[in-house]
């Protein structure tokens, strides 16, 4: 490990967005690696040589997404049948949503964390299913208290589905994903489904998701994969597949006969995708997931994230004027904290993007948010620092 460390400086040139600035948001999107942007190049002119709709084209399309659903799966532990390609996290959290039989009367728990893409769907679902939906305050369990006892407290026996993030976008906590599972399908006769949204951990966390037994899992490659924007994916288990309707439907959704006639579904996870894809993207983020085994596995990758996170914290908890919203060092890569000098937190966001440093601002809770990578550099996190004890 401490070789692969000294290494980091060169590795670092795979990703050319890392050469003129130092970059703490790998939790909205990852720079891409070279190998990446020339993978989907060469996919694109491939595409264009051979024709655009042309049998072999036809014939290769399946292949790659064979091999994307085959890497995705071997990351998150789980078969190549129970993943759908999809373009990003909200996609897969609609396609959860919307294909669960509503019934008036159901309800839906959420956390007082989640985004507010997700929000918004299910307020719609609301208005048109006339269904509950209620809020539980995990926010407040970040530096004391169980989140799995909170979400016990506000289950109830007519909940259809708990939706909860497995690391907290705003907050950076990771919650408990294997215990909250077996409560939800365990505290009442009839099992309550679970969603997670999934944006802030894969890429971050090691995962074995069939052992969690979550329903659905919702994530994005453009995250801490750093693979291209518009590509992702949704784990849905096997054992509730058939509960879950398509909600997009489309040429790649459906099974045919020989003389075209619609039969059903197809028997796995392609059932909720439809076609068309931007389809060379898919050998652009099975590239970047390449790439980052190359450096160390995902146990090595998070032991990273965990120890420089630790010593961004470390480092802002000296500063007077700087309160971290963990009182106890980062699970995995977000670290958030707050200014207490009365300047605005976008105040600090714009001066430091000036010194090429790259944050972000959170609203609820107002806070500055720095995602830290494996592949960052303690002498980066020194530099950020540094120019927040300047702007105070």
């Amino acid at each position: 490990m401490d070789q692969k460390i000294s290494q980091l400086s060169s590795y670092r040139q795979n990703f050319p967005a890392l050469a003129n600035k130092n970059y703490f948001n790998y939790g909205g999107q990852g720079p891409m690696p070279k190998i990446s942007l020339e993978a989907i190049y060469d996919s694109y002119q491939k595409v264009q040589n051979f024709g655009p709709f042309s049998g072999k084209i036809g014939k290769w399309v399946v292949n790659e997404a064979a091999l994307m659903r085959r890497a995705i799966a071997t990351e998150l532990g789980v078969s190549p049948d129970t993943i759908a390609l999809t373009p990003n996290v909200t996609v897969g959290c609609n396609i959860s949503l919307w294909g669960l039989n509503w019934q008036e009367g159901d309800h839906i728990l959420l956390s007082d964390c989640e985004h507010p893409g997700i929000i918004a769907t299910i307020k719609e679902i609301q208005r048109r299913f006339n269904i509950e939906v209620s809020t539980c305050p995990i926010m407040e369990t970040l530096n004391k208290g169980n989140p799995v006892t909170v979400i016990k407290e506000n289950l109830r026996q007519n909940t259809k589905l708990l939706v909860i993030s497995h690391i907290l976008w705003n907050t950076g906590q990771v919650l408990p994903l294997t215990e909250i599972v077996k409560l939800c399908h365990s505290l009442f006769k009839s099992p309550i489904k679970v969603l997670a949204d999934a944006a802030q951990s894969v890429g971050v966390l090691p995962l074995q998701l069939a052992e969690t037994e979550v329903d659905f899992y919702a994530f994005t490659g453009h995250k801490w994969w750093c693979g291209p924007e518009g590509l992702g994916g949704l784990y849905v288990s096997p054992k509730v597949r058939e509960s879950l309707i398509p909600t997009f439907i489309g040429l790649g959704s459906i099974l045919r006969d020989k003389v075209d006639q619609i039969i059903g579904w197809k028997p796995d996870g392609r059932r909720y995708e439809v076609s068309t894809s931007a389809y060379p993207l898919y050998s652009g983020l099975r590239q970047a997931i390449s790439l980052h085994n190359q450096w160390g596995n995902a146990i090595e990758r998070y032991d990273r994230i965990q120890r420089l996170s630790k010593y961004l914290w470390d480092n802002l908890i000296k500063i007077p004027e700087v309160k971290c919203l963990s009182t106890s060092p980062p699970e995995a890569g977000l670290v958030s904290f707050q200014v207490t000098n009365g300047k605005s937190h976008q105040e600090l966001v714009n001066f430091l993007e000036n010194q090429d440093i790259m944050v972000r601002t959170i609203i609820n809770p107002d806070c500055v948010r720095a995602s830290i990578h494996y592949f960052s550099l303690e002498a980066e996190i020194d530099k950020l620092v540094a120019e927040i004890k300047a702007f105070i």
